[in-house]
């Protein structure tokens, strides 16, 4: 059976930067199908230019950084955002996520109801306990 992970867009920064998680990350999506929601595109790319804006990041890695970006998201399964996933009713009864958080969470799930995710994958504890709470098979370090 094939792994089928949802990605959420601090997950994949963490990888993408190197980060203390980022062998939590990759081992997790190694061989999986990877879906993520075009939020994972807008997200990544915004705090790659903040990081070099702020120093943080050196110019040739930035520019390394979004190419390999951009192989990254012509293999995922990128679900859009469109009016039904914006104005669907559809929320944690404890947790109240942020809004970008709440529009991954609806691209997971209807991944999810199409065939089984076997992994929802963050590294935001909020976000993890609302995906737990709507049934997702939270992934954590």
């Amino acid at each position: 059976m094939t792994r089928r992970v949802y990605l959420d867009s601090s997950a994949y920064l963490a990888a993408l930067l190197n980060e203390a998680r980022a062998p939590f990350v990759r081992k997790a999506v190694e061989k999986a199908e990877v879906m993520s929601s075009v939020l994972l595109v807008a997200e990544t790319k915004r705090s790659l230019v903040r990081l070099s804006r702020e120093g943080r990041l050196p110019m040739n890695s930035y520019v390394t950084l979004m190419r390999e970006c951009e192989l990254h998201f012509a293999t995922f399964a990128l679900a859009p955002v469109v009016l039904e996933s914006c104005s669907s009713g559809l929320m944690p009864t404890v947790t109240t996520p942020r809004t970008l958080d709440l529009l991954h969470l609806r691209a997971a799930l209807a991944f999810h109801e199409r065939k089984a995710l076997t992994g929802f994958l963050t590294l935001d504890q909020a976000q993890a306990n609302s995906a737990a709470e709507l049934g997702l098979p939270v992934l954590q370090p």
